[in-house]
């Protein structure tokens, strides 16, 4: 439960500017997860989230520059191949139609992002190792915006 919280936590401060714990306790409550400010606080420090400014005030944002997976921009037809994607640990798994999970691991290992170490994919099935889980967390959340922002 502690990991599925910290993982929306993660989700959450990538979509939106959260300047504050209690919009985060908020936002997290809405996503059906229920919380104190004390643990919200407690998530904060283990995720080691820290406070950015620009855009009229200071935000949340991981430890990690937060545009290091913002940068990825799928083509339509890889986008849609996209069924699902989940992440455990400092693995993301990404399900995606048959025959579509190499050409979809080719365009993301492109990026060559410092905290990418790799993928391997299957005919439907992409792994991506990232060097942490809030790196993993925060790619599957890119990944599953750029699925339905379609």
């Amino acid at each position: 439960m502690k990991q599925n919280r910290q993982q929306k936590i993660l989700e959450i401060i990538a979509d939106k500017k959260i300047q504050t714990q209690e919009t985060l306790l908020e936002e997290l409550e809405a996503a059906g997860f229920k919380a104190t400010q004390a643990t919200i606080s407690r998530d904060i420090r283990a995720l080691k989230l820290v406070k950015k400014s620009g855009d009229g005030g200071t935000y949340y944002a991981a430890p990690f520059s937060e545009v290091h997976f913002q940068q990825i921009s799928l083509n339509a037809s890889l986008a849609q191949s996209i069924c699902r994607v989940d992440a455990a640990m400092n693995i993301v798994v990404v399900r995606t139609t048959p025959g579509m999970a190499q050409a979809l691991a080719f365009e993301i290992d492109r990026f060559e992002h410092d905290s990418m170490l790799g993928s391997v994919a299957g005919d439907d099935t992409i792994i991506i190792v990232t060097n942490s889980a809030e790196s993993a967390a925060s790619f599957a959340g890119v990944l599953r915006n750029s699925s339905m922002q379609l």
